[in-house]
């Protein structure tokens, strides 16, 4: 699944943005689904039938991506930042972000500030694309830009921007693949806008009004030189949410997919997180109340440019949903 990785993590889909990220799925999914469309919101929805005898199961992983919009430009043609989602400014000085108009710019911190010993504010940061005035400038106030960072391999390590969500989307997408049959009408939804308020996956959930949901997203780790305490480790298994700080996952979907994986062998993590949360928080509350949980792939340096996750963590997430789907 590397080549799909690498292939989703590269393609442009800042939150709101999402059109060419939606085409990659798209040509991905196409093929292999019953009936695909795109809800009014621009989310991506794959349809696997069933016999008409099973259940309506949602599968959800969001597609869009933590990024900065543009929201001034001075007159030498540099311009200020806002935030698309959780974006880290520690995390962006020096770095490169790239615009849908193929505009790469150099993100730089303001040479006087007033405690230089202290992190940076967005505020304190400007982008510079090489421009001499604001008349030159080939961006504007509103262009979205994600951030630049290649694609790299160590071992069974794979390191990336936005592996926060389009590693869920791989997951997807291959769960896809493999399922050959169901007796359950499967939704393989690819959601917009998790990363400002949960908000595609709210509207599919409510239009397919399933009868059981599941996000698939990362989860931070506790793994690394004096983390924060997590029972969650790279290459040691998906982990399956108990909870985190915008839900408590419904008991019935946590068991199911831990007697699942140990049924099948599948070595598997119990998550609590203590700071944030996923779609499956907006799912649960839809309509009459959906029954939700999440399935969390371990993900160090989450909402950075250089996310990791561990590759068998990855192909034992699909082996663990394929379980899922045919034991519900």
């Amino acid at each position: 699944m590397r080549d799909l990785i690498s292939k989703l993590t590269g393609a442009f889909g800042p939150s709101g943005a999402e059109e060419q990220i939606r085409q990659v799925i798209r040509a991905k999914v196409e093929p292999l689904a019953d009936e695909i469309r795109v809800d009014p919101l621009g989310s991506l929805i794959a349809h696997k039938q069933g016999n008409g005898e099973g259940k309506r199961i949602l599968l959800d992983a969001h597609m869009d991506e933590i990024g900065v919009m543009v929201s001034y430009v001075d007159e030498k043609g540099f311009a200020r930042l806002t935030r698309i989602g959780g974006v880290f400014p520690l995390y962006c000085v020096g770095g490169r972000v790239a615009f849908a108009n193929g505009t790469v710019g150099v993100i730089g911190l303001e040479g006087k500030r007033k405690d230089p010993n202290k992190a940076p504010k967005l505020e304190e940061l400007y982008l510079d694309v090489g421009a001499t005035s604001r008349d030159d400038c080939p961006i504007g106030v509103g262009d979205q830009a994600m951030f630049v960072r290649p694609f790299a391999v160590q071992g069974t390590r794979l390191i990336s921007k936005a592996m926060d969500d389009r590693v869920g989307c791989a997951v997807l997408i291959e769960t896809l693949r493999r399922l050959k049959s169901t007796p359950h009408d499967v939704y393989f939804v690819f959601a917009v806008q998790e990363e400002v308020g949960l908000r595609g996956a709210r509207t599919s959930a409510y239009g397919i009004d399933p009868d059981l949901a599941i996000a698939v997203d990362v989860t931070t780790t506790g793994d690394t030189p004096e983390s924060r305490p997590m029972a969650v480790e790279l290459g040691q298994g998906p982990a399956i949410k108990v909870k985190d700080s915008g839900m408590l996952a419904h008991p019935a979907v946590r068991d199911l997919m831990v007697q699942q994986a140990k049924k099948a062998k599948i070595p598997y993590q119990l998550e609590v997180l203590e700071r944030g949360t996923t779609d499956a928080a907006a799912m649960q509350l839809v309509r009459a109340g959906v029954p939700a949980g999440c399935l969390s792939i371990p993900c160090r340096y989450v909402h950075s440019p250089s996310e990791m996750v561990d590759e068998r963590d990855v192909e034992n997430s699909v082996r663990l949903l394929l379980e899922v789907v045919q034991a519900a």
